[in-house]
């Protein structure tokens, strides 16, 4: 139980440098946002990095190549799904959620919080991080497709393009004022 041989503690000694050692030039290779700031498809890729990294060193039945083979399949699987993205609103709309307004103008959107599983503490608590006082005082709370909050206080909106790409509920995107400007 605490021992088996020696043999064992050295495969997985010299298994461990060797994968680890695969593991960073693939993941050098592939570029820097592999594993940048994550999504939900992001994180299963890293949870199955992990657990082939352990299975290479753990299971004496899988060889050095055999799980350097998953590392790297693993690894330009992350990298063409990334590419497909980029290149194609289907692949995008398949791999990565859109971001969700959640607070416009000072007032919370009840509907799309409770679509997003979030509750209004969470909202107030993302506005105090970025040490403001007052609902009033913020344009937007944005849940990120990395699960994050992007708070943008009143006064920082400016033509608040930066929200084009959020979807406002009952709204054509989230930068845009319902009201008419004149």
């Amino acid at each position: 139980m605490f021992f088996d041989s020696w043999s064992d503690v050295l495969r997985v000694g010299v298994m461990a440098l060797l994968a680890y050692a695969a593991l960073i030039v693939t993941l050098r290779t592939a570029g820097k946002r592999t594993l940048a700031k994550m999504n939900a498809y992001d994180l299963v890729v890293t949870v199955a990095l992990g657990s082939t990294l352990a299975t290479i060193l753990l299971n004496g039945q899988v060889s050095l190549l055999e799980g350097v083979l998953a590392l790297v399949l693993l690894v330009a699987l992350q990298f063409v799904s990334a590419w497909g993205a980029v290149r194609w609103s289907a692949a995008r709309r398949l791999l990565k959620s859109r971001p969700t307004l959640l607070l416009h103008r000072g007032r919370m959107l009840p509907e799309a919080m409770e679509g997003q599983r979030v509750t209004a503490g969470e909202v107030r608590q993302a506005v105090r991080a970025q040490g403001i006082g007052g609902l009033e005082e913020v344009h937007a709370v944005v849940l990120e497709t990395d699960g994050s909050f992007s708070v943008i206080p009143r006064a920082q909106a400016g033509s608040a393009d930066a929200l084009e790409d959020v979807p406002a509920p009952g709204g054509p995107r989230g930068g845009e004022d319902p009201a008419p400007r004149g």
